[in-house]
């Protein structure tokens, strides 16, 4: 057997590989997504979503349908997007199985806690935006509405508006991860993150600006977290770094 005819042959033995990773990866979010049908169910799961907003609008008051279908197409959606986030440890798992054969121990000892912090990270960042951030700026928002003006928030534009938000504090989430992963490649330095932590924290403020509502509640509520997130980045990178580096 020549060389070539070797690497084909484990070039498709990847390819068949990642296809059984990303074929179970799929299962693991249907079943999910299952679970959630069956138990609560979409519309419980909706009015879950829709509480921050419900507590914000007078009393009495509920959320609109302009869709003939949106009723039953936007708890879907929900319970789906819902399926995906429960499941990222299970997707990231199968990637990390999939990655793993290849690496050497150390670098093992590298993956392995990045994959799991990244999926425990973007879960708070969702679980923070949804606790903490959307009941305060609902409120603030509809202390400023005209009392001439009834608020009745559309179901549909109400969840990309909720999914746009849990996406952004979730990616943002991440930057102790990002930190790390440049200090650990060698890319940036320590030092250099503790120079730029004045251009960062100008960053966070313009990024949150642009991704959150325009109101200092939103601004402030994701602007602060990314800076503490990233002091914590720096702490972690030199501890990380000494425990993922290759032993003699």
């Amino acid at each position: 057997m020549t060389d070539t005819t070797a690497g084909e042959e484990t070039f498709i033995s990847h390819l068949i590989e990642l296809r059984d990773r990303i074929i179970k990866a799929v299962y693991g979010i249907l079943a999910a997504c299952a679970v959630l049908l069956a138990w609560p169910g979409p519309s419980r799961i909706y009015d879950f979503i829709a509480a921050p907003m419900i507590a914000a609008l007078p009393a009495g008051a509920k959320m609109i349908a302009t869709g003939v279908i949106a009723p039953f197409l936007v708890p879907m959606k929900l319970t789906l997007m819902l399926a995906i986030i429960v499941s990222l440890p299970w997707v990231f798992y199968q990637l990390w199985a999939f990655v793993a054969p290849g690496l050497y121990d150390n670098e093992k000892r590298l993956v392995l806690p990045l994959v799991m912090s990244s999926s425990l990270l973007f879960v708070l960042g969702v679980a923070f935006c949804y606790f903490f951030v959307f009941g305060r700026v609902f409120h603030f928002i509809g202390d400023f509405s005209p009392k001439s003006i009834a608020v009745a928030p559309d179901i549909e534009n109400y969840l990309d508006f909720v999914m746009s938000m849990c996406l952004a504090f979730g990616a943002t989430f991440e930057v102790p991860v990002v930190v790390v992963i440049l200090v650990r490649l060698g890319i940036v330095s320590i030092e250099k993150f503790k120079e730029i932590r004045r251009y960062a924290i100008v960053g966070s403020f313009i990024i949150s600006a642009i991704v959150t509502p325009p109101d200092a509640v939103s601004m402030l509520a994701l602007a602060v977290p990314m800076c503490l997130l990233y002091e914590l980045g720096i702490l972690l990178a030199p501890l990380f770094v000494k425990a993922t580096s290759a032993r003699d």
